[in-house]
């Protein structure tokens, strides 16, 4: 491999996406994913209704593009995984990479449990598996919920062999890599995922009530526009279910080719996520309006989000359907597996390459060694009868200490210290069809980190639900000490520590970096990474040990004493020659 003038290795050939069209689907489908389904539907009816949409929209324009976006630019500019980017753009921001692998592992262990849920309940949906209980179903028989919140290991066989059968499926499409694998699958799922949603939708619509639940979700109420809340929620769910925030993008733009329309693909994955949302919506809300005629109520009286819309509402609505329950059940269960799938896939990519990069270690092994200890912690908390109540705590505090607070030490840092948004507006603006300037450099350093404090303000010390005031979910303490503060504390120790640890010289750090740092709002074009300047001089020291070898082997070897005749020769004594 050859040298750079600075004594750095030449850059190593890396995989990536084989075109724009790959990445989208990608994108796209890390986007898509549970949240767009399940969650949704719920904050827009519980915020306005079609008054929603206005915020949802000035939402997704001035925080969720400009942070996607930020996330591009620093991902396509440092051309590598999500810590290596960061220390590429400024050695003190290396931690936030490691932050995000942190965050990426923990939503990984949990986010599994969930589609192994929905393998199995895809089975259930064509025998009504659940009776006229889905939600004692779900709760007693399925999950075998413990009485009491703890950690147990009495594992349900139910759940932990079809979780470890997505966990081998995981693993063998992370082993095919960024093209053949990540790319392929998304190519695959993400159609599939479409067809199967529109064809649930447009059947849902025909049911009996259906338009009475799409009207309940649509009509405005305008006067929610005037409540600070109902901006908040716009605003938190744009970032929740864009992937932005804990190195997905980041790493997902590092695999676009040099000359990419980075914002021009920005705005088709936000509008293709947000159009998906919208769509989820009349489809979630038709089955509801069916559910609630069904059961001779108001619609308000049957909605629900999350779980409990999709392992409660659903199953009920199913059951509902008579002959036609199957098809419901085969659709909306095969979208959350597809949706899930390709969401998780973008999550575990963000380890795997990091570790690359880490360590110069091959795609295979990397999965493996990423995978093998992700996916026996998963298979050791989730599938017992207190998985549950460890999925809800890691996911609320994962969230709030995760990604809110990532995203704000990002931009505030990288806005603030490191002054790299006119480099970074510079490079986003290069080949795209969409040029950002001064105004996408005060949507991402100001109104969106505003939005965010005031979010994690209002998450942790808010007296009526805070986490400062209250004990999350009433449970017992030592349990959210353990998996609530001591998690997202731990992580973040972890990635300032793992940040100061050196770089072998046989990593890609060691390699020429495809663009200079910024330090203090100027880019260095001289500087030298240090784990290049070790690796320079490790080469140069080998190099002049290989010269004084070569040289000492080409000397003639010294004659001590003068030749022997063949007359002495003769006298000379052979012991092993015997005489004729």
């Amino acid at each position: 491999m050859g040298e750079h003038p600075t004594g750095a290795k030449a850059p190593s050939k890396r995989e990536g996406f084989s075109s724009r069209k790959v990445f989208l689907f990608a994108a796209v489908g890390s986007a898509v994913g549970l949240g767009n389904i399940w969650r949704f539907p719920y904050i827009a009816y519980q915020n306005g209704g079609g008054a929603f949409m206005i915020p949802y929209i000035v939402a997704l324009l001035t925080a969720g593009l400009t942070f996607l976006y930020f996330d591009y630019a620093i991902g396509h500019r440092g051309r590598a995984s999500s810590p290596l980017s960061y220390r590429r753009l400024n050695r003190g921001t290396e931690f936030i990479g490691w932050w995000h692998m942190g965050m990426a592992s923990v939503i990984a262990i949990y986010y599994a449990v969930i589609l192994a849920w929905a393998m199995r309940y895809l089975i259930f949906s064509f025998s009504n598996a659940w009776g006229d209980d889905a939600k004692g179903f779900f709760n007693n028989d399925f999950l075998q919920v413990a009485a009491e919140p703890g950690v147990s290991f009495d594992f349900n066989m139910g759940i932990l062999i079809p979780l470890a059968i997505l966990w081998i499926a995981l693993i063998a499409v992370m082993c095919l890599g960024v093209q053949n694998g990540v790319g392929k699958a998304n190519i695959i799922f993400m159609p599939l995922l479409i067809i199967m949603f529109l064809t649930l939708v447009v059947y849902s619509l025909t049911l009996p009530g259906a338009w009475n639940g799409v009207n309940a979700l649509f009509t405005p109420d305008w006067s929610a526009l005037g409540d600070g809340k109902v901006w908040v929620a716009a605003y938190g769910q744009i970032f929740y279910s864009l992937s932005i925030g804990f190195g997905i993008m980041v790493t997902y733009a590092s695999y676009m080719k040099r000359k990419s329309d980075l914002t021009g693909s920005g705005a088709v994955v936000g509008f293709a996520n947000s159009g998906f949302e919208i769509l989820a919506g009349i489809g979630v809300f038709a089955a509801l309006g069916f559910m609630a005629q069904s059961s001779g109520v108001e619609v308000k009286e049957v909605v629900s989000s999350g779980i409990g819309l999709a392992f409660v509402a659903y199953p009920t609505i199913i059951s509902q359907a008579g002959a036609a329950g199957a098809l419901i059940g085969v659709l909306f269960f095969g979208s959350l597996l597809f949706a899930g799938f390709t969401s998780l896939i973008s999550i575990l990519e963000v380890v795997v390459a990091g570790v690359q990069d880490k360590f110069n270690l091959g795609r295979v092994a990397s999965t493996v060694v990423v995978l093998l200890p992700l996916g026996a912690i998963s298979l050791l908390f989730m599938p017992t009868s207190t998985g549950l109540y460890v999925l809800d705590i890691l996911d609320n505090f994962v969230n709030i200490f995760g990604i809110l607070l990532g995203g704000v030490v990002a931009i505030v840092i990288v806005t603030c210290v490191v002054g790299a948004l006119p480099t970074m507006a510079a490079h986003l603006s290069r080949y795209s069809s969409i040029k950002v300037r001064w105004t996408w450099m005060i949507m991402i350093g100001v109104v969106t980190p505003a939005v965010l404090i005031f979010s994690l303000y209002d998450s942790v010390f808010n007296p009526q639900s805070g986490l400062a005031y209250h004990v999350y979910g009433d449970y017992p303490e030592w349990l959210v000490n353990i998996f609530g503060w001591g998690m997202s504390a731990g992580i973040l120790i972890l990635a300032i520590f793992i940040s100061l640890l050196p770089w072998s010289k046989n990593s890609r750090a060691a390699e020429e970096p495809p663009a200079p740092p910024v330090v203090f709002w100027r880019v260095r074009k001289n500087h030298v990474d240090s784990t290049v300047r070790r690796a320079s001089k490790a080469s140069a020291q080998d190099s002049a040990k290989a010269q004084e070898t070569a040289a000492i082997a080409a000397e003639p070897l010294p004659q001590t004493s003068a030749p022997v005749s063949e007359a002495a020769e003769e006298n000379v004594v052979i012991p092993w020659k015997k005489e004729s």
